[in-house]
């Protein structure tokens, strides 16, 4: 992702809180395959735990071994070198984050720029975050690691769901179903546990502009009067006032 030094977001607490706000990440891995896809992507729910041996945190998840890029990492870890410890994918894998909100922005809204020499173009503005990692991967139905592991992640990404998503007094938990319902699914799954290596995002909210250019697009999202415009609106003037703080406080 092209991250402009205006746009760019570094702060630990803020990229992290993004992703447990918006944890439908798209997983993608680069992986040499003679029956499918060099670049495969899948849209994951992550858990987003900290620490790591970086201290950059830790995403945890699961996909269905069905899908076609669970068989491209099964195929690469079982043909590839043993490994001691739990397979380790070789190269790193990325997974994009996308904000709730995303919006075209029309020159109209530039109400500086626009009269005075017409130079406005289009654009689009979105929030979104990077994150790179080294991928291990549960697969082995008869490793007790990979039973611990998909027990654990099914059971904390359903209470991460059902609490802190919806807001359930009383979550549904995975042991309300038939405990052999439960494992006959935990065998249609791997596990992916990615610790990360490199996190970045970007707000690309109009940052840049003149001061009466960004009023003219919070304004003009205000009018078209839409939920998403209304989110836009609040989120690109909370970037504008993030950008004056931080220019201020480098001075």
């Amino acid at each position: 992702m092209y991250i402009r030094p205006v746009h760019a977001e570094h702060h630990l607490p803020t990229l992290h809180a993004f992703v447990r706000s918006n944890p439908l990440g798209i997983l993608t891995t680069a992986i040499d395959s003679s029956s499918h896809h060099f670049l495969q992507s899948s849209h994951i729910p992550w858990l987003l735990d900290d620490g790591g041996a970086q201290g950059l945190g830790v995403l945890r998840g699961h996909i269905a071994r069905a899908n076609p890029q669970a068989k491209v990492i099964i195929e690469e870890l079982t043909n590839g070198p043993s490994q001691a410890s739990a397979p380790r994918l070789q190269k790193d894998v990325l997974v994009l984050f996308n904000g709730p909100a995303h919006h075209y922005v029309t020159p109209k809204f530039y109400t500086e720029t626009k009269p005075s020499t017409g130079k406005v173009v289009p654009t689009w503005d979105y929030a979104a975050v990077q994150v790179y990692g080294r991928a291990t991967v549960y697969f082995d139905t008869t490793d007790p690691a990979t039973d611990a592991y998909l027990t654990k992640q099914v059971s904390d990404l359903s209470q991460f769901a059902e609490g802190t998503l919806m807001g359930y007094n009383s979550p549904w938990k995975v042991s309300d179903a038939p405990s052999n319902y439960i494992e006959l699914l935990k065998k249609a799954i791997i596990g992916i546990e990615i610790e990360i290596t490199d996190i970045a995002g970007r707000w690309k909210m109009g940052q840049e502009l003149p001061e009466g250019d960004r009023e003219g697009v919070v304004k003009g999202f205000e009018q078209l009067g839409t939920p998403v415009a209304q989110i836009m609106a609040q989120t690109v003037r909370e970037r504008a006032e993030l950008a004056e703080a931080r220019k201020k406080a480098q001075v």
